[in-house]
This record gives C-alpha cells, structure tokens and sequence, in this order.
C-alpha cells in the first residue's frame, strides 16, 4: 500500500503566492473590505473624478480669489477714470479699453468679482440657515407646527421673487450689498424650506432615528446629532445652484437700477453703464466683458451644483 501524501502548508509557487516567502500574509492595501463608506465619502470619491466638478471648482476657486485680493492681477484702482480717454479701445496695459467715463475696463471687471460674489454668497448663506431651521422644524414636529410654518412659508411663496425685490429695495434707500442682501434672503428661503422639510420628513422614519427615541435621547439631540447630518445633502445642493441664480439676480437689479449703485463696482452696475444710450453699440467692450464674466461665474456655480447633486443622489449613482 501506498503512504498517504504528508498534510502539510503548500509547496513551490502556490506558496510563494500566498505570503511573502516567510508564511507571513501579503500585506493589505486600500480600503479594508466590509469597512462601510459614508455618503460623503462617496461623494468626495465621485467628485474628484468629475471633471466638470473640477473645472467649475478651479473657476471658482479663482473668483474668490480674486474677490478677496483684486489687486493681485489688477495694479490700478477702479475709480480712477480720465474722461479724455473715454470709449477708447484695447491697448498696451488697457487690454479692456475705456469705458464711458474714461475708466479701465478691465480693472473694473476684476474688481466687479467682489461685490458680485459677496451678495451671491451672503444671501445663499441666510436662504440655508433660515430656510432648513424653518423647514427642518416643520417636518421634525409636524403637526400644528407643520402647518402654520407651511402656510408661513405658502405666503412668501407667493411673492414674485424679482418683482418683491424691485418693491422693497424702491423703498429702502440705504446703499451697499447689505440691503440687497436681506431682501433676497427674505424672498428666497421658501425654496429651500420646503427641500429641508421633506428630508427631515424622510429621515425621521428611519430606523436610527427609532432606536435613538427608544433609548431615550431628546428631541433636540436626535434632530442636530441624527436627523440633520442625514438631510442636508438636498440643501446642499440646491444651496450652491441658487448662489449662481442669486448672483445673476444682482446683475439684474443693479441694471434696473435698484441693486448696487455706484460708487459701488459691480458687474450689475457697469451692465447698466454700458446700456444707457447704447453707448455699447459704438464700442461693445464696455459691455461684453462685465457681461462675459457675469456668465461665466454663473455658469461655473451652476455646473458645481449639478456635480454635487450627482454624487450627493444615490438614484444617479
């Protein structure tokens, strides 16, 4: 008879294949597999492989950038204006030409980025805080609760959005982004109020949130450490395609002339310069560059938003 073959670890190039040579186990690399992924690491994963994401955030990127330091590419100051030298065209250290008042264009679009970019940011910051407090607590508590905040929120939905800014800002005759600022804010939350309610609606059926009231946690702590981390993806998104609405809405004011007024720079207002007489028709740079970048700065935070809610939605995934 026969031996029996000796029991035994695996010999020649099997064994070499499963260790290192010394019976150790090859070494791990990457994510640990079954190690659960949020949703927002997901999304960052989705995002850095999203080229729109990534060019929309370069272009954006640069716009605060330049917001914030304007005199990093542009040397002279946007008030400065020699009327000798007005409607003149390109030329040597001009690369925008002259407007109606003598003044570079091309200072003035690069300086227009800051009052432009700082309504748009300011009012999309008081549209999320008011509309997902608002919104949040109506469908946490629902309710009475549910429907006197929901009738609050159907009266200001009810407001035509341009039209109610045009009214107010008539009325108010301070200067500055402020006031433009709270009039946006205070017509536009019904949006996000409504985005925010349904959210919380959804992820208070969930069974974390169950488990969390059955072991007694309060009201508050299962609405701030459960609910709100789970329903502000909506908000998210719809917050970041609104800041490119809410900056085009400022354009449009400041041409109708109830927005930003000068001495204040902004895009809005040298749109408006450039049409009063159709002084574009003689010379079209005056309009189409502050134009140009008011599209291509809404564009980009339209593009960001659209990428963000790709990744932040299982359903697109």
């Amino acid at each position: 008879m026969t031996e029996p073959p000796p029991v035994g670890p695996p010999e020649g190039p099997i064994a070499i294949a499963a260790g290192d040579g010394r019976g150790e186990p090859p070494p791990v690399t990457g994510t640990e597999p079954g190690r659960p992924r949020s949703l927002w690491s997901d999304a960052w994963h989705d995002l850095r492989r999203n080229p729109v994401f990534i060019v929309s955030a370069l272009l954006i990127c640069f716009l605060v950038l330049i917001s914030i330091w304007p005199s990093l590419i542009a040397t002279e100051s946007p008030l400065r204006c020699q009327l000798s030298r007005s409607l003149e065209g390109a030329s040597a250290g001009h690369w925008f030409g002259f407007d109606t008042q003598g003044c570079d264009v091309y200072t003035r679009t690069v300086y227009g980025a800051r009052a432009s970019i700082a309504v748009g940011v300011c009012a999309t910051l008081g549209v999320a805080l008011v509309g997902t407090v608002v919104g949040g607590l109506a469908g946490f508590f629902g309710g009475f609760w549910d429907a006197l905040l929901s009738r609050v929120t159907d009266m200001f939905f009810g407001i035509p959005l341009i039209l109610g800014a045009i009214v107010f800002l008539s009325m108010i005759k301070l200067s500055g982004i402020w006031p433009v600022v709270l009039v946006i804010a205070a017509l536009s939350w019904p949006q996000i109020a409504r985005i925010a309610r349904g959210a919380v609606i959804t992820a208070k059926q969930n069974d974390y949130v169950q488990a969390a009231r059955a072991l007694g946690a309060s009201s508050s702590r299962i609405l701030l450490r459960h609910i709100l981390p789970n329903a502000i993806a909506p908000v998210i998104v719809m917050a970041t395609i609104m800041l490119g609405t809410f900056i085009a809405l400022e354009a449009t004011l400041s041409y109708l002339g109830v927005g930003l007024r000068p001495p204040t720079v902004s895009w809005g207002v040298d749109i408006s310069a450039a049409s009063t007489g159709m002084q574009f028709r003689n010379a079209p740079h005056i309009l189409l560059y502050p134009a140009a970048a008011l599209s291509l700065t809404v564009l980009a935070f339209i593009m960001l938003g659209d990428a963000v809610r790709d990744a932040l939605d299982p359903k697109l995934r």
